[in-house]
């Protein structure tokens, strides 16, 4: 898929600023990541497909990406679901989910696509609504305005590097919803959009969970899993932060993944503890007072920011630092095979 990549480029590229040193001067790795994170969490909580919440994050993604010099657009789909009700009667809902993409050109066609969510549980039931869960104050912390928060800080750090493969941004919404946002951005993707599509890096949920993980897709062939996941790690090891991997653990996740099963080369990265009760990566941590479930996934009164920080103090800090520093030379490294690096 890609050249060889160059394992000097590392030393170039493992501080985030060493790209950007005006950025550097004032923005340490990761903190445009966690102000992203805090500012989606605060101002757009219930972030849910077809609310206020959603069409304002949407358009303020879209801002962000276009102040950046990316081709941005925003990309509406309508969704059906069923809610059912304390007696069991099911009523027939829509709703008009909102993505985000944004582009850059690169020298050749061939595409690298990342890829977070940007909505938040939206109720299907009365008893969810009893649960609290989702709902108009879920702020959606780690589920998903840490992938957003990532992204952004990516974009921006990303936005002036010479590329010769193309980069593309995508913000779905309609996730929480059986993977409806996938499911839509796959059936428009022409024939020729999927030819030129190399890899697929897919974020979510990176604060709350034990363990940050680098998994590759089930479809994904070995020499690209070297190049990416097996890559990922090794960046990880040399700046001493603690990883894990599954290997092509998708395939075990609790839903198959859209892109993975549609053949796309796959890199999630994802925390949670896959060591943990089904061991299928849905306990993100052990079951403890302040988590009783061992997650805090469309919980409102645990995946805000107030509760976080009391309970994980650091964790949001220490997780975009992290997430950042390993993903960026990994994607400059992918972007462009054949650029010499930058050595001191």
């Amino acid at each position: 898929m890609f050249s060889r990549l160059r394992l000097s480029a590392l030393a170039a590229l493992l501080a985030c600023g060493a790209i950007f040193p005006l950025q550097a001067a004032t923005n340490a790795c990761g903190h445009l990541a966690e102000q992203q994170l805090r500012h989606i969490a605060t101002r757009y909580p219930g972030r849910m497909p077809g609310s206020p919440a959603e069409m304002l994050n949407a358009d303020y993604l879209q801002q962000q990406f276009q102040a950046l010099g990316y081709d941005s657009n925003k990309r509406n789909f309508t969704l059906h679901y069923q809610y059912k009700s304390q007696n069991g009667h099911l009523t027939d809902h829509n709703a008009t989910a909102t993505t985000v993409i944004a582009a850059r050109a690169g020298e050749v066609p061939q595409q690298i696509i990342i890829l977070t969510h940007a909505d938040t549980y939206l109720p299907q039931s009365d008893s969810d609504r009893q649960q609290n869960l989702g709902g108009l104050t879920l702020q959606g912390v780690d589920d998903n305005a840490s992938g957003l928060g990532v992204m952004l800080e990516l974009a921006q750090r990303l936005s002036k590097v010479p590329l010769h493969y193309s980069l593309r941004f995508v913000a779905l919404s309609g996730e929480e919803l059986n993977q409806r946002g996938e499911e839509d951005y796959l059936a428009r993707m022409k024939p020729e959009e999927k030819k030129n599509t190399l890899l697929v890096i897919k974020l979510d949920s990176l604060v709350v969970g034990d363990k940050l993980y680098f998994n590759s897709g089930v479809n994904t062939p070995e020499p690209v899993a070297r190049q990416t996941r097996d890559r990922a790690l090794a960046i990880a090891r040399s700046a001493r932060i603690a990883v894990s991997t599954r290997g092509k653990a998708v395939k075990t996740e609790p839903a198959a993944d859209l892109f993975d099963k549609a053949g796309f080369p796959l890199l999630s990265v994802r925390a949670t503890n896959w060591d943990l009760g089904k061991q299928d990566g849905n306990q993100q941590r052990a079951i403890s007072h302040h988590f009783p479930q061992g997650t805090s996934q469309h919980q409102a009164a645990i995946d805000n920011l107030t509760y976080l920080d009391r309970w994980l103090p650091g964790r949001i800090t220490q997780r975009m630092h992290n997430s950042v520093r390993i993903l960026l030379p990994l994607i400059t490294e992918l972007v462009n095979p054949k650029t010499p690096s930058k050595e001191s």
